[in-house]
């Protein structure tokens, strides 16, 4: 079995790499070449942490396993990152044991290339302005990631507590392009792509707040309960989401299939990537990705990261 410890992904696996990945698994996943399985997400009833497993199986890479970890809110105050992770691989003819992953970079990268691939495959190709709900820790990786992907001249952000936005205009700046904090009322009104990334159980953004054209990708709701848009905006967008199934049941879709939407107005991003699907049909039309986060993302960038560690010489092999 080989381990590959979280201290050796950073200088392992990048933005483009974590894109190509998670691009190819969404477009598997639409083929019917891979699926996730149901996840587990429980309150664990101590340090007030959240903990689960997201699993799958990708036929076509033979990428089979499981990711272990959740969300421990009292870290930051320990030194460490709220969010905690490990994913484990597992040969697809044996069962064994092949690959322990550390897992907390490599979220925030595949969290990130999600959000990016909607971008590239929804939002208009003229977009100028890219917006921030949220600026947490994976704000950074999310804005790296979207700048990649249009030509925007302008980051504009928004966050609960406004102290916190020198974390996006510090990263704004390094990526050579100008910030300001804005109004929600702004934000909707200014920026053509708006990424928000919160862990919100009530709506921040609504329906008649955004402009025509606006592409939305959503990242922060992946738990029942947890919303960042309202209901409406879900209704007035033609929506896209990384797997149905989780969309409506603990993704952002959850609220507006409880007020009434049907699911099947749900696409899956992978036809767009496969052709299957047109995606944006104008320059005007409001398109949504609800980005739930799934097991086979997690398991599309941690085999890569196997295969360069092994290229690399710093994975560590240990018998089974």
């Amino acid at each position: 079995m080989i381990i590959v410890p979280e201290k050796e992904i950073a200088a392992l696996i990048t933005p483009e790499a974590s894109f190509e990945a998670v691009e190819a698994v969404f477009a598997a996943m639409s083929r019917g070449d891979a699926y996730n399985f149901p996840v587990i997400r429980e309150a664990i009833g101590h340090a007030d942490a959240l903990y689960g497993f997201k699993s799958g199986f990708d036929r076509a890479g033979l990428a089979l396993g499981l990711k272990s970890g959740g969300y421990w809110p009292g870290n930051a105050d320990k030194g460490l990152t709220n969010h905690q992770s490990t994913v484990f691989l597992f040969d697809a003819d044996t069962g064994q044991p092949s690959a322990m992953v550390g897992g907390n970079l490599l979220t925030a990268l595949r969290t990130a290339a999600a959000s990016a691939v909607s971008i590239k495959h929804l939002s208009r190709p003229d977009s100028k302005v890219l917006g921030m709900v949220g600026a947490g820790h994976q704000s950074v990786f999310q804005m790296r990631a979207a700048v990649q992907q249009r030509g925007f001249e302008k980051v504009i952000g928004w966050n609960y507590h406004p102290e916190m936005l020198s974390r996006l205009e510090e990263e704004a700046s390094a990526l050579g392009l100008p910030f300001e904090a804005v109004t929600l009322d702004e934000m909707g009104a200014q920026a053509d792509v708006i990424i928000t990334i919160t862990s919100s159980f009530d709506a921040i953004l609504k329906a008649d707040q955004i402009k025509d054209g606006t592409h939305l990708a959503c990242m922060g709701t992946d738990t029942k309960g947890k919303q960042e848009v309202d209901a409406a905006l879900i209704e007035r967008a033609t929506v896209f989401t990384d797997e149905i199934a989780q969309s409506t049941t603990i993704g952002e879709a959850q609220h507006a299939v409880i007020a009434g939407m049907n699911p099947a107005q749900i696409t899956e991003i992978g036809k767009v990537i496969n052709g299957d699907h047109k995606g944006r049909s104008s320059a005007s039309e409001v398109t949504l990705f609800d980005g739930t986060g799934v097991g086979l993302q997690d398991l599309a960038v941690a085999s890569k990261a196997v295969t360069l560690a092994q290229e690399a010489g710093v994975a560590i092999e240990v018998a089974v």
